[in-house]
């Protein structure tokens, strides 16, 4: 028997088809990522000693210097909006022997410059400002770290949104290598503590990271043997205990990363053009050849962590995924390529500083050096 028409499923099917259609409509396509044409052009053209981006708001901050007329030094640190690439503001500027480095934004919102002050020949006078908070676009105070006039500081730590940073350092006569952490904002430091590891002497180049949930400064290079496992160190900042172990992959550490929550450091070592994922608390690790590389020429540089995504950006400076240029390639923490950033062009090259990623994980943008090789601007992207 037929069975009666019935308007009501008509309506019902007709309805269905529009929410369906819309449904159809409103998926969002696939989040582009790589460069996304915002540069920042330091404001006097002079090549990029170090930038940072504040992971907290919206702007960054760039140190950079060119020699001028007279065998001087036009020398100057900016701050600059991370949406527009635009300088907003120069936080100070000198036409002397002097030049800035930008060593970080750190805790808080607080940018940290270190400016070179020449006495005479041969003798430097370093000084350390703070800009707090970044947004004030003003130096604010000193940071006065442990150390005398004969250790250099080589590198901060890039963690932010907590206090401490872990400082790694050299001595100038001896070439041994110091660590200690320190709070800049509150402007007070933990014991300095000389590393015992023979492997971590300046002429290594080790490179360090934070992890705060054992207040450890992780350290990493090269190991005895130039074409053997690197080596990688943990020091307690606290009481100074020094562990170390051997790493994975072969000859020197270019990158370091780690993530306090879980707990995994990540590593770039040159000769095997290889990336390495470490559980700190059991040494244990994975190393992985970074996709396409068949050669040493396409090495890892700069790493650095996403700890709200749960990802680690590696530098290329030669790119073995595009015909040339160099890429940022993402992987999640257990070792699993996520995608390949092609586009760049940040060859060391001409870096006085070593090319460096910078992030915001908040939106999943980031700075990185070029794309002119004299390093006078970064670009932005999207990951």
């Amino acid at each position: 028997m037929k069975k009666p028409f019935s308007p009501l499923l008509v309506i019902r099917a007709f309805l269905l088809f529009v929410v369906l259609s819309a449904m159809s409509v409103a998926q969002p396509s696939p989040r582009a990522v790589g460069p996304t044409g915002v540069i920042v052009h330091s404001k006097f053209g002079g090549q990029i000693f170090g930038f940072d981006i504040d992971q907290n708001g919206t702007e960054g901050i760039l140190a950079e210097a060119q020699t001028v007329s007279g065998g001087k030094v036009l020398a100057a640190v900016e701050t600059f909006d991370q949406a527009t690439g635009n300088i907003l503001q120069v936080l100070a500027k000198s036409q002397t022997q002097d030049d800035f480095i930008t060593l970080g934004v750190v805790g808080s919102s607080i940018g940290l410059i270190e400016r070179e002050h020449v006495i005479s020949l041969g003798k430097v006078q370093r000084i350390f400002a703070t800009v707090n908070p970044l947004s004030g676009n003003r130096f604010s105070g000193r940071w006065t770290p442990p150390i005398t006039q004969s250790v250099l500081i080589n590198s901060v730590s890039r963690n932010q949104g907590i206090a401490n940073v872990a400082v790694l350092g050299s001595q100038l006569q001896s070439f041994s290598s110091v660590v200690f952490s320190s709070d800049v904002a509150n402007n007070t430091s933990g014991p300095v503590i000389t590393l015992t590891d023979p492997n971590f002497t300046s002429s290594n180049v080790p490179v360090i990271a934070y992890n705060s949930a054992t207040n450890e400064a992780v350290v990493a290079s090269k190991g005895a043997n130039a074409f053997g496992p690197p080596d990688i160190g943990l020091i307690d900042l606290a009481t100074g205990t020094q562990t170390s172990f051997n790493g994975l992959g072969i000859g020197y550490v270019n990158g370091l990363a780690v993530d306090s929550a879980t707990g995994i450091a990540c590593t770039t070592t040159e000769i095997d053009f290889s990336v390495q994922f470490y559980n700190l608390a059991t040494h244990n690790g994975i190393s992985v050849v970074l996709p396409g590389a068949t050669t040493q020429f396409f090495s890892g540089a700069d790493v650095q962590v996403d700890p709200v995504n749960r990802l680690f950006l590696v530098a290329q400076p030669n790119s073995s995924t595009a015909p040339s240029g160099s890429s940022i390639h993402v992987y999640r923490e257990n070792g699993t390529l996520v995608e390949s950033l092609n586009g760049f062009s940040f060859s060391n090259a001409f870096n006085v500083v070593p090319a460096h990623i910078a992030i915001n994980p908040a939106n999943r943008t980031g700075f990185v050096d070029g794309p002119d090789q004299n390093v006078p601007d970064i670009q932005s992207f999207t990951y």
